[in-house]
């Protein structure tokens, strides 16, 4: 853990301003007065990336960054903005270019540049790369979505969650990225705050690498750490992604305005707003976002709805920031009765009505959730007492219920969760009321486990075997590592477990442990 940051340090959020975020959208024309190559050295060491599809666009990202470990987090680049040039293209050679333009990497934002296409047709593959200064990008690929009023015939997508780099290698990425897929969802903990001096690798790191990120230079430089290992980079260029946050993002367990109070109960709120403005800024220049989730100090606006046809909305939920402080202080609790307050939220009141509201307005056949921590309960004791992690919706337990119910009571025709944090993979049965052993199945959710968070894993362990003791609504448990692949058409919803074997080393193999299904109109999970 970093010592305390002194308050005297901040006077004031930082701000990339309207004007830098425009210039990284290509929103304003790219004057040549901002033309200032950068010459001699690669600067896409960090990959290519889309993400947010629309039926008639998409967001691309890169960011340059031609010394991407240099220690005061520029990644080498001289204090100037500079103009880089994109393509979009029909195929991958570049013979049919369909849009061409520009926009301006500005030193504000880490040089990232997030150019919003627009004018592209509806359910259709593309192929793009950015230049400057002579040098190319690697290509990627990226896809839009069928038109709202579509009724396409089938989605498939991957989403994964959980990449600390100091635990093991992403061979997982390596096989999602030969995947057939439309889109990846990732559901948070992309980056690890904490040092990795400590590493399951076995390897040794430069002393920058060991201490904790606390500010907006070292959340960059993590970043980069992350983004060089070309699986991830690999899996960014094949597919759009559509990206939310959990805590490590900033640091664990936060909670609205408050940091993890086990570890630092004497920080100044103040300074801890600080912190994750940096924080947030560090992610938007790293993540193909649009200008919509550009943080605004220690604030961004996450939460989000993107269509697929008809087939599926996806909601995307933001868990961390508006949310009361974990009940009980934090941790697990058989005799916590906080958690049961009407009044505690994990969604804030305006989140949770934009989401309800959703329910209603929704025409989409399948209703599936970006959630970051799981929404089902999780008693971690066969007996009698029920004991739970407080952090995720078990701690609030009286909003969980209010989503539940309303996605029955209004008619949501088939609730898919799909959440990321614990490491672990589950398939279970969503209820209207974990108190009432006679409550209503009324949605299902598919816990995916970590890339590497954890280390090798195992397919059963103590966790699994007391879960499944305890809690009659789960189907099904694994703890090695991977993603969960999932396709939707309109009979039924698949997701295919796939895990391998170990991260500790490159090179594992992929199989799919199991498969579960959804069937249409039919809320609770099948194993297929």
């Amino acid at each position: 853990m970093v010592a305390p940051l002194n308050r005297r340090r901040f006077l004031g959020y930082g701000s990339a301003g309207a004007a830098a975020v425009l210039l990284g959208t290509g929103a304003w024309n790219a004057a040549s007065a901002y033309a200032n190559p950068v010459r001699g050295a690669n600067p896409f060491t960090l990959g290519v990336a889309s993400g947010d599809p629309t039926a008639d666009g998409v967001v691309l990202w890169t960011r340059l960054a031609p010394d991407p470990f240099a220690a005061d987090g520029k990644g080498g680049m001289p204090a100037k903005p500079v103009r880089v040039e994109y393509e979009v293209s029909l195929d991958e050679r570049f013979r049919a270019v369909v849009r061409r333009g520009s926009a301006i990497a500005t030193p504000e934002l880490g040089h990232s540049v997030h150019p919003e296409i627009s004018g592209l047709a509806p359910d259709r593959e593309y192929f793009y790369r950015f230049r400057t200064g002579g040098e190319i990008s690697m290509v990627g690929r990226t896809r839009t979505t069928p038109v709202p009023w579509a009724n396409p015939r089938e989605l498939n997508f991957a989403f994964a969650s959980c990449q600390a780099w100091q635990d093991g290698y992403y061979t997982a990425y390596e096989h999602m990225a030969a995947e057939d897929l439309d889109l990846v969802v990732h559901l948070g903990d992309y980056l690890y705050e904490s040092g990795v001096g400590s590493n399951k690798r076995g390897v040794t790191v430069e002393d920058k690498f060991t201490t904790e990120a606390a500010d907006l230079a070292r959340y960059r430089l993590q970043y980069a750490l992350y983004k060089a290992e070309a699986p991830l980079q690999r899996a960014h260029a094949r597919f759009p992604w559509i990206h939310t946050i959990d805590d490590h993002e900033v640091e664990n367990n936060w909670a609205g305005d408050i940091s993890q109070e086990d570890t630092e109960p004497d920080q100044d709120p103040a300074v801890f707003r600080q912190r994750r403005a940096q924080a947030f800024q560090a992610n938007y220049e790293h993540l193909p976002y649009r200008h919509t989730q550009m943080p605004a100090g220690p604030n961004v606006r996450l939460y989000r709805r993107l269509p697929y046809g008809r087939l599926a909305d996806f909601t995307i939920l933001d868990t961390r920031q508006y949310r009361d402080d974990q009940p009980c202080g934090d941790g697990t609790s058989a005799t916590c009765t906080e958690r049961f307050e009407d009044d505690r939220t994990i969604l804030g009141a305006a989140q949770r009505k934009w989401l309800v509201d959703g329910f209603s307005s929704s025409r989409a056949r399948w209703q599936v959730l970006g959630n970051q921590a799981p929404m089902g309960q999780t008693d971690r004791d066969p007996g009698p007492d029920v004991n739970v992690w407080l952090d995720p919706w078990d701690g609030y337990v009286a909003d969980r219920n209010r989503v539940l119910a309303a996605a029955q009571d209004r008619g949501v025709r088939n609730l898919v969760v799909i959440t990321g944090d614990r490491h672990q993979n589950y398939a279970w049965d969503l209820k209207r009321d974990y108190a009432d052993p006679a409550s209503a199945t009324v949605g299902s959710e598919f816990v995916g486990t970590s890339i590497t968070s954890g280390g090798d894993g195992a397919d059963m362990n103590d966790d699994g075997k007391a879960f499944l003791a305890a809690n009659p609504h789960l189907k099904f448990f694994n703890s090695q590592r991977g993603y969960v692949r999932v396709n939707v058409d309109r009979q039924r919803w698949r997701s295919d477990f796939r895990v391998v074997p170990y991260v500790t080393k490159p090179g594992a193999p992929v199989t799919t442990r199991a498969s579960y299904v959804v069937e249409d109109g039919r809320p609770g999970v099948v194993e297929a």
